[in-house]
């Protein structure tokens, strides 16, 4: 099996179904079929091969669907960027994935013209909509195929690369991870049973297309017939829009995309009764804004986490049928924890001699996994997935906590933690505090270098329009609620907290400002 026979799943006991609604228009599973076909003919005649690189550079759109799919169905690669990255970080990445072919919105033209002078081996440029005057557009791709003609014969392995994902870079020259159909399909599968999707479900594409947090349900959507909705960039009232007018079910969404939406003056204006579940991943969140969530939206609420390397999926915080008559305060206490294992993994949280920590919610160690949506490495890197991999285990970097019941609870970043005074400080344990306070919209706790304690720590924080607050309020709301060695000793107030392309805050941007002069940081 591979990943397009999701496709042709789908195509052939939903082909009259709406398959995507994008942009005020809408198409059928046979119509989404059909324009794949087309797209993935063009790719084989202008000389991609199984194995080759088609690299894809856009927003969210139903170009992104169609394109992935086409790309998968000729056993070639693909490449998604992230459109956030400058000119520089787009060429390193396709010179690195070897990539021959680009699909790019007409909007990153600049980008893309730098790119060309700096990638010779990229030697073709599909430019989406109206194009940009030079070159070859879709639409004329599209129309200029013959989607009944003969498909070309290519054997796809399981194992074969389907997509290379490349990190952010925040240390370093970015990763490209390797995930294979066998990787991807199995995750696929195993979200289709957790989160119970079915051809009644309406999902909503919000957090970007070009990151797993929401990519990986192109494939699980479609396989089982259910209706995608994509919205070109996050707005809160455009997604509360959406949900009401099409009747979206399901969706996963970034946690601080989930936060301005809570904290949005127009939440309550909007119809949410089609709602029966929202996932949150790519990041922590605080339990303050899952309790804002539930309340807002009056839907189940489900905690993922998982990485690149994992395709994604790690935990769920799907609750256990004996769980669901607690109370509902201990109910929610459960939903707000990272989760149990996703059920194509193993996952283990360990110590630094690899012993499993205790199920006490107090011992932290590292989370480790393996499973069949585990990368088998990094693409050209091999030191790197050996540093990565250790004995068939993923090392993911993620600190964490267990519990009686299993579920896991992420404390911080191992490369994130506070060291203050010989303490260690979980820096998402003093941000769920500080997402408490009234007047606090976003925050981010790092530590800061101090002569005395080695580092102290530091809340970075934005209010909500119309509120205020000082550092002595927000420092006094955190000690009177947590040991005062894990209260912040200084706040910053900023108007905005810098984020990656797929919305998560960016601790690194705001670390390396207070460290600067000092070297490394080390632990």
């Amino acid at each position: 099996m591979n990943l397009g026979d999701t496709l042709k799943k789908a195509q052939k006991f939903y082909a009259s179904k709406p398959a995507i609604v994008c942009g005020g228009h809408r198409w059928t599973y046979g119509e989404f079929f059909d324009r794949v076909t087309r797209l993935s003919l063009y790719l084989a005649a202008s000389g991609i091969k199984c194995g080759g690189k088609v690299a894809i550079l856009h927003p969210n759109c139903h170009y992104f669907l169609e394109t992935y799919y086409a790309i998968t169905r000729i056993g070639a690669v693909c490449v998604p960027i992230n459109v956030r990255l400058s000119s520089a970080e787009m060429a390193f990445i396709l010179t690195h994935s070897e990539s021959q072919a680009l699909v790019a919105d007409p909007l990153f033209k600049g980008q893309v013209d730098a790119v060309m002078k700096e990638v010779p081996g990229l030697t073709q440029i599909v430019w989406t909509g109206q194009g940009t005057g030079e070159g070859v557009t879709y639409e004329t791709v599209i129309a200029g195929q013959e989607a009944s003609g003969p498909f070309p014969d290519v054997e796809i392995r399981p194992e074969d690369t389907a997509q290379i994902y490349y990190t952010s870079g925040t240390t370093g020259k970015p990763k490209g991870v390797m995930l294979s159909h066998k990787n991807v399909y199995l995750h696929a599968l195993g979200t289709i049973a957790e989160v119970q999707l079915t051809d009644r479900d309406v999902w909503v594409h919000v957090a970007p297309l070009f990151h797993l947090a929401d990519a990986w349900a192109t494939w699980a959507v479609t396989w089982v017939g259910g209706t995608h909705v994509i919205v070109r960039e996050f707005d809160p009232k455009t997604v509360f829009a959406a949900i009401e007018k099409e009747r979206v079910t399901v969706t996963n969404l970034i946690p601080t995309m989930l936060n301005l939406m809570v904290n949005h003056p127009d939440a309550a204006n909007y119809s949410y009764r089609s709602l029966r579940v929202l996932l949150s991943g790519g990041a922590p969140i605080a339990p303050e804004v899952v309790r804002r969530i539930v309340e807002t939206f009056g839907c189940d609420y489900v905690q993922t986490y998982g990485m690149t390397e994992t395709s994604p999926y790690l935990t769920l915080s799907l609750l256990k049928e004996h769980l669901r008559s607690l109370p509902e305060a201990e109910q929610l206490a459960f939903k707000a924890k990272t989760g149990k294992e996703f059920i194509g993994v193993e996952l283990r949280v360990v110590d630094d001699q690899g012993r499993d920590v205790a199920a006490d919610e107090r011992e932290v160690g590292e989370i480790i996994v393996k499973g069949d949506t585990v990368t088998a490495g990094y693409w050209k890197a091999p030191e790197e997935t050996e540093k990565a991999i250790r004995d068939g285990w993923l090392y993911t970097g993620d600190m964490a906590v267990m519990d009686r019941e299993g579920y896991v609870t992420i404390v911080d970043r191992k490369k994130d933690v506070i060291l203050t005074g010989g303490e260690n400080v979980y820096s998402t344990e003093v941000e769920n505090v500080l997402y408490m306070h009234p007047a606090v919209l976003e925050c981010a706790v790092i530590g800061v270098p101090d002569e005395k304690w080695g580092e102290t720590v530091k809340a970075v924080v934005v209010l909500k329009a119309g509120r205020r607050a000082t550092e002595t309020d927000i420092i006094r709301f955190c000690k009177d609620r947590m040991a005062h060695y894990k209260s912040p000793k200084t706040v910053d107030f900023v108007d905005a907290l810098p984020k990656t392309g797929s919305g998560k805050i960016q601790k690194k941007d705001l670390k390396d400002k207070y460290w600067q002069g000092y070297g490394k940081r080390v632990h």
